[in-house]
Order: structure tokens, then sequence, then C-alpha cells
């Protein structure tokens, strides 16, 4: 079996509009030593005739791997598939409308030599469906030591990025850690890379823009600019931050664990006021009780007591969840009011 340097991953799903520009981005990287899987996520219109069309006539040929989903199994099931078939030392996902730089893979795979890294991020832009792009760009640091990343992704809102595309990570930690996608249609990509950090000791952040994120209007993330939003799509992403209070009890002795839960409370905070905003919008309706419920803590009282980070914050937003539901909404929404958020 041939080995390889870097596996890059693709999970492709009725993409004919936007796959050759990404799959041709993909095929086009200076590195040498890459293995390309696609997965065909059962897609029904064309997208894999044009695939077999492109790959056929590329020199890289036979470093292409294509596996077949009889029906349409989700991205997780098909990153998950990537992260166990995959022969590559390292890999890197990435979404079948989105393109990467030409150099993006020998970056980081140097920066992943020289430090002997077990992640390499790099920076990226956002391409919003108006056409305007946004950069998103990291600090030139190398985190060295256990704990260093995850301190650093946690240390405010949004410290890292939810995509889980866009970084380089040795193959035999998703391993070793049974780290896998959650099966569920929202968010999964937020929950794998959130948790990742805390596996990682020895990370670099680059500020080379190496990846351009493409907005979708029929995104699944995009349901807040639809006029009707399901419960169920809500709801599927409170289940998906509540799976990080669930993984975050055995985090609690950990320095960044203070940090780590204001990080997913917040996130629950910014749910309840897209819920409140859109109220009248989401059918069926979510009550005050399930709005008071998105803000349980991962932690208790007495260990909120005792933090050294973030001690007030955590405490604040603790106490807005334990509020009677009526008055709990109230405050959501005046603090959201405060934020321009509702």
């Amino acid at each position: 079996m041939k080995r390889y340097d870097v596996t890059i991953g693709i999970p492709i799903y009725n993409s004919v509009g936007c796959i050759q520009a990404s799959l041709m981005s993909a095929l086009s990287q200076s590195y040498p030593s890459i293995e390309y899987m696609l997965i065909d996520d059962g897609c029904t219109d064309g997208t894999f005739d044009l695939i077999s069309s492109i790959v056929k006539s590329h020199h890289r040929y036979n470093d292409v791997r294509i596996l077949t989903h009889s029906e349409n199994l989700g991205v997780s099931v098909s990153r998950n598939q990537i992260i166990a078939e995959a022969q590559g030392e390292y890999l890197y996902f990435m979404d079948s409308d989105d393109t990467v730089v030409e150099n993006s893979i020998e970056l980081m795979m140097q920066n992943a030599r020289l430090y002997n890294a077990e992640i390499v991020f790099g920076s990226y832009e956002k391409i919003d469906t108006s056409g305007k792009k946004i950069l998103y760009q990291y600090p030139s640091i190398q985190l060295l030591k256990e704990d260093e990343l995850a301190g650093f992704a946690y240390r405010k809102y949004a410290g890292i990025q939810a995509s889980s595309c866009n970084f380089l990570v040795k193959t035999s930690i998703l391993r070793n850690h049974n780290h896998r996608f959650i099966n569920t249609n929202y968010w999964e990509d937020f929950v794998f890379t959130f948790d990742l950090v805390t596996f990682i000791s020895r990370a670099v952040l680059l500020p080379d823009i190496t990846y351009s994120y493409i907005c979708r209007e029929n995104s699944l993330s995009h349901y807040q600019q639809r006029d009707i939003v399901s419960k169920e799509e809500v709801m599927q992403n409170v289940n998906t931050v509540n799976h990080l209070k669930y993984t975050s009890s055995c985090l609690h002795d950990k320095s960044y664990f203070s940090n780590r839960c204001y990080n997913i409370v917040m996130t629950d905070f910014y749910i309840a006021c897209n819920v409140i905003k859109r109220r009248q919008d989401i059918s069926p309706g979510i009550s005050n009780n399930e709005i008071k419920l998105m803000m349980s803590h991962p932690a208790t009282l007495g260990q909120i007591v005792h933090f050294k980070q973030s001690c007030i914050q955590n405490l604040f937003l603790y106490l807005i969840g334990n509020l009677p539901s009526l008055l709990c909404v109230g405050m959501i929404w005046g603090l959201g009011k405060l934020k321009k958020l509702v």
C-alpha cells in the first residue's frame, strides 16, 4: 500500500456547480506526496460524472481514490470514513465548494516538519453571499506545550475557527483518541474542532491566507436568513452545543476549563438571542422554558466560584440560566438588545 505525507479528504454531495474549481485547486497543490480521497455521498446531479472526467485527464490520477455511497449519508459519515481509511500521515479536510491556495499544503508541511507539529492551522478568507471578503487571520505563533493550543483557542469567544477545514492534523491523533464527527447535520465541524484542540500538544498557527470559504445561500448553517425556520434545525444546534457540555465533564481540572465553559455558554446565549429575534418564524414554537434550558452551564456553582479566569462572566451566565424562565428570557432579550443581537 502506498503511503503519503498528506491525505486531502473531500466529502461531495450534489456540487456540480462548484466542484471543478474546488477539485482543481486541490489537485494543483505544489506539494508532491498527497492522496486525494473523494467521497461520493449519493450525488444525483451529475457531480461525479464531472469529477471522473477531471480526474481521468489529470497527471495525479493515480493518487485519487473515489469512494461511493449508494445514498446520501451526510458529511459526518463521509469525514469519519476518510479518517478511518486515509493513508496520509497528516489529514486535511476540504469542503466541495471551497478552494485552497496552490502552496497551502507545502507551507503547512514545512511548518509541521520544522516544529514537529501535530496540527498546523492556516488563515482564511470568508466570501459571503454578496461576494464580500472577510479575512480571518491568525498571528504567527507556535504553541508547543501541552494545553497551550486549547488555552489559546478558548481565551476569548470564537478564538479558533469553527470549521474542520484548512488545518493539517496528524491522522494518528484522531485515531488514537477515537476522535470522530458526531452524527448531526448542524455544527458537526464546530464540535470536532472545539474538542480536537484538547488533544494537541504541538501546534502552529500561520498568518498566511491558505483557504477560501464560500458561503452559500442554501447552506444548512444559514437558516437564520430564511423566512421559515424549523424548530428541529434550531434544536439540533442546541443539541450540538450540549455535546460539548458533556465532553467538558472530564476537563474540569484543566487550566482552560473556565474559558471553555464561557465559550460554550456564550454560544448558547447567541443561539437564544437568535431564537428570540426570529421567534415568530420558528415552527413549531419554542417555549420560554426551552430557551432557559439552552442556558444550562457545564460547570457547577461550586466549580465556578473557584475559577481563576472568567469567573464573573461564568457566574453571570450561570445565574441567568437559573432564573425563572420568563425572567431568564427577559434578561437574554435585554442583553441582546444592548449587543444589537435582537
